[in-house]
């Protein structure tokens, strides 16, 4: 496995691989994950335990039903579960939550000064891994992260929120979901449900 290269270079496929093989060297019957279903179409298909096969594929066609938070965890030899269990949160319980909890986050969420470029509507962080296009140059500006990952595809937002308050303030009067800014997500209409039939959590 090599990492993809060229100006829409993601490594993602990379991270699927990682993950898919620690699962099968140590023999887990559930990986645990923060995914909700309000950030992104594929996720919303998702149950609270995401049954995987004995390749790590998920098959949105064949999630069992959970009715009345009855979780169905029969799995045989090989296969797992990715279970989510803030999947019915939005992101504003999850900033509530954080707040209310006192919980240390990163810097990256709160506004901070950032080389950045603008690519087909989104905002990515200018850096190595990421492949400048000839008529690119980065520009200093106010940004933050409203979700984290690889810098390949994750994308900033304008903003000038410096604490969990203003973050809660922002999140109110937005009309975007956090993935909204993901580049991955624009390879095609279905990137997340083809990433996540391969294994990607």
């Amino acid at each position: 496995m090599v990492d993809e290269t060229g100006v829409n270079a993601s490594r993602n496929l990379l991270q699927t691989t990682t993950l898919l093989d620690g699962i099968e060297e140590l023999k887990f019957d559930c990986a645990m994950g923060g995914g909700r279903r309000d950030e992104e179409k594929a996720r919303a298909k998702e149950r609270f335990f995401s049954h995987r096969d004995e390749f790590g594929q998920w098959d949105p066609k064949n999630q069992r039903p959970e009715l009345w938070n009855i979780f169905n965890g029969k799995k045989h030899m090989g296969e797992h579960f990715r279970v989510f269990p803030i999947s019915n949160w939005t992101e504003m319980d999850v900033w509530q939550y954080i707040l209310l909890e006192n919980i240390p986050i990163p810097s990256l969420y709160f506004s901070h000064e950032r080389e950045v470029i603008e690519r087909d509507g989104t905002i990515l962080a200018a850096g190595e891994y990421v492949t400048l296009k000839e008529d690119e140059i980065p520009q200093k500006r106010i940004v933050r992260f409203r979700t984290i990952g690889d810098m390949t595809c994750t994308g900033a937002v304008v903003s000038q929120a410096s604490t969990l308050e203003e973050i809660i303030e922002e999140v109110a009067a937005t009309r975007t979901t956090e993935r909204g800014g993901r580049h991955d997500d624009k390879r095609s209409e279905a990137a997340m449900e083809d990433r996540k039939k391969e294994g990607y959590f």
